[in-house]
């Protein structure tokens, strides 16, 4: 039985986690951390980590992230893994969770869904056809109302793993409302959407002359970025210190 720690789990994703953890044979949540404890959780909530004296396997961070340097130094002391899903990390708290990575099993992903990781990998093989070809490539990306940081970690990672499979000769451009100018042929354009109830819209768009192809990823529950983290949680039990992604958990289930 692996003994996962949720970090925000008050939140909507700690929630549907919990859920999915109860359902779970192979796993059990036996502590939370959040801001405050309104009792309704099976398990004991502690409303400062570092108050945290329940032992575990791993933890699963899906918070916010003024709380990731607190997190952060909690998982390393504690010698924990952490599978760290808050996105709108400062450049500073990136630093910062390369450097815990030494240290600690470390599984940062942007997105934990499956077909989110799967796309990752096509795009590359996209991208080295059709970028040479002249194509350009926009990203679009929509969320929720309540979503705070844009663009989303998601939509970064999707640029990502174009520009690098391109030699990173792509600057990305977030907003063209300034400028009086055509589109340059090397940059991504990265728009952001926010309204209603949208969980998780992704489109990737290659427009070369009298054609586009386009990418595009709909999620329609938090469910699937719950099973993935809880998977995830699962896979970095006992891993050595290190940097991990969502592609070793995938490799390892194959």
């Amino acid at each position: 039985m692996i003994r996962l720690i949720m970090h925000g789990c008050n939140g909507k994703m700690g929630q549907v986690i919990s859920n999915i953890v109860a359902q779970d044979p192979e796993a059990e949540l036996v502590a939370g951390i959040d801001k405050q404890d309104d009792g309704h959780n099976p398990y004991p909530v502690f409303t400062d980590i570092s108050e945290c004296d329940v032992e575990a396997d791993a933890l699963i961070d899906f918070s916010a992230a003024s709380a990731v340097d607190k997190l952060l130094d909690y998982c390393v002391a504690h010698r924990l893994p952490c599978v760290l899903c808050t996105t709108g990390l400062s450049p500073q708290q990136l630093v910062r969770v390369e450097e815990a990575s030494r240290e600690v099993a470390i599984l940062k992903s942007a997105n934990m869904s499956l077909g989110i990781n799967l796309l990752l990998k096509l795009l590359r093989e996209a991208a080295g056809v059709l970028a040479p070809a002249g194509y350009d490539i926009e990203i679009v990306e929509k969320h929720h109302n309540l979503k705070v940081d844009a663009p989303s970690g998601t939509a970064l990672a999707l640029a990502d793993s174009i520009n690098e499979e391109c030699g990173n000769v792509y600057e990305y451009v977030y907003d063209r409302s300034q400028r009086r100018e055509r589109r340059d042929k090397k940059e991504i354009g990265i728009s952001a959407v926010r309204g209603g109830t949208i969980v998780g819209d992704h489109d990737v768009i290659f427009a070369g002359e009298d054609e586009v192809i386009t990418f595009s990823h709909s999620a329609y529950s938090k469910a699937v970025f719950a099973k993935g983290a809880v998977q995830a949680g699962k896979f970095l039990a006992g891993k050595p210190a290190g940097m991990y992604n969502m592609s070793h958990v995938i490799d390892a289930q194959i």
